[in-house]
């Protein structure tokens, strides 16, 4: 994936690239030792992707790309804390990426934990205490707003982690006011490797 001049050009490509996935039409791009003698100088990443830390959800590998094409942030649940805000504002401010991508995906443990967590009143024990609680704004919304599967609760913890980004990072908040910047919210299905878009901010379209 080349550096792309827009946000939505940078979007463009990884649909593609997800389309790939799908179909089975893989190109596995830059991969080669070419390409990481290349990397040695630096990094020019197309995208700043931030996900869950599911094995089954690598970026690379779900958006067909190669070395040096992404920028990965992932935690549990794609929960943010102020180490996942500085990672992705140096994506933005330091390395000049154009786009965010936040991904979700179906089957997310951390959204299921939530989920019973809120149904119980009982929370879990230890760190993951913790993803739980910033998960559960997501899941309290969506209960006021009669979501009821698992999927439906996913697509709005993306939404909502969409909107803290800009909400609490200056630096991304400025960046999608100056048109440099865009965010795409998707969902992940693990069954046909579809990444399907639930919510954009700034110069970018589905």
């Amino acid at each position: 994936m080349s550096r792309a001049a827009t946000p939505q050009q940078a979007w463009d490509d990884l649909h593609e690239g997800n389309h790939r996935f799908v179909t089975g039409d893989l190109h596995h791009p830059n991969q080669s030792a070419e390409r990481r003698h290349m990397l040695e100088e630096g990094q020019t990443p197309g995208a700043i992707f931030f996900g869950c830390g599911d094995s089954r959800v690598a970026a690379e590998i779900i958006f067909d790309q190669g070395l040096g094409d992404l920028f990965v942030v992932r935690t549990a649940g794609h929960v943010i804390d102020n180490a996942v805000l500085g990672s992705i504002e140096f994506g933005v401010a330091v390395l000049g990426v154009p786009l965010i991508v936040v991904l979700g995906h179906d089957s997310c443990g951390a959204i299921k934990a939530t989920i019973e967590a809120a149904r119980s009143g009982e929370m879990p024990p230890g760190f993951v205490r913790d993803i739980v609680e910033r998960v559960m704004p997501s899941v309290l919304t969506g209960r006021t707003e009669g979501l009821t599967t698992a999927e439906e609760f996913e697509a709005e913890h993306v939404r909502h982690t969409t909107r803290l980004l800009a909400d609490r990072s200056r630096i991304i908040h400025d960046a999608l006011e100056a048109g440099t910047l865009g965010i795409v919210g998707a969902t992940y299905g693990l069954g046909d490797g579809t990444a399907s878009v639930v919510t954009t901010v700034g110069h970018v379209t589905a």
